[in-house]
């Protein structure tokens, strides 16, 4: 579903991204760890060029984005995106948040668009709160309100950076149930996350990200309770 070839980013002097290769298939959820700065985030925002890479190849569902004929808003279509901020419209409701790409990307008619959303919106948990404005809504509600977003668009891939990172603790297991129940339906996620707990319960594989390039990956299992490297042995010494 993913294959990032010899990946490299350049912000300035900079080298960010060294030479990344991944491959992800259909249905597998992979998380990304990593020190802050180690081009995890950057990584991500290539696989739907919201970042352009200098250099490599990276194929979503067999299409090379990297190519100049390639029509990058129709793969975007098919790759949804939830940031560490909720980036809701505050003069809408969590409803007219919800229907407003598919209304205007897909084309799709206002009542089809509507019974699609509330469903999406019951499926977050959120069902009393199709009408509610973000401003009535906790953080963990409003990224709950973020990933239905992304979800009516019917993506075939989901792209998680770091969505839990701008809540409170008591918040975080909200979304993160949500991000589960995703995973289980078979979903094809890429997610770059601090919670550690979470990658080892819900990955398939865990990557991790250090200056700029993956240094180690396998089963969280693995990766976790056996890491061969001695920069992922430290990192996972002092957050685990």
């Amino acid at each position: 579903m993913i294959k990032a070839v010899n990946v490299h980013k350049k912000f300035g002097n900079l080298h960010v991204l060294k030479g990344v290769s991944a491959q992800i298939e259909k249905g597998e959820v992979v998380a990304i760890i990593g020190s802050s700065g180690s081009g995890k985030s950057t990584f991500l925002r290539c696989l739907n060029f919201l970042e352009i890479p200098n250099d490599g190849q990276i194929f979503i569902d067999g299409v090379n984005i990297v190519e100049r004929t390639t029509n990058l808003n129709m793969i975007r279509k098919d790759v949804g995106m939830v940031f560490q901020q909720f980036n809701l419209f505050p003069h809408m409701s969590a409803l007219q948040n919800v229907m407003l790409a598919p209304m205007n990307v897909r084309k799709m008619t206002t009542e089809l668009v509507k019974n699609l959303s509330l469903e999406i919106i019951a499926k977050v948990g959120l069902a009393d709160k199709a009408n509610a404005f973000p401003r009535q809504l906790s953080g963990g509600q409003q990224q709950r309100v973020a990933i239905a977003r992304a979800l009516a668009m019917q993506p075939k891939i989901m792209l998680f950076d770091e969505p839990t990172s701008a809540l409170d603790p008591e918040m975080i297991k909200e979304v993160l149930n949500v991000i589960q129940n995703l995973a289980q339906e078979g979903m094809t996620m890429v997610i770059v996350t601090h919670e550690m707990g979470f990658a080892r319960e819900v990955a398939n594989r865990v990557l991790f990200f250090d200056d700029g390039l993956i240094l180690e990956e396998g089963p969280p299992s693995t990766l976790f309770d056996y890491p061969t490297q001695s920069r992922t042995k430290e990192f996972l010494s002092k957050i685990l």
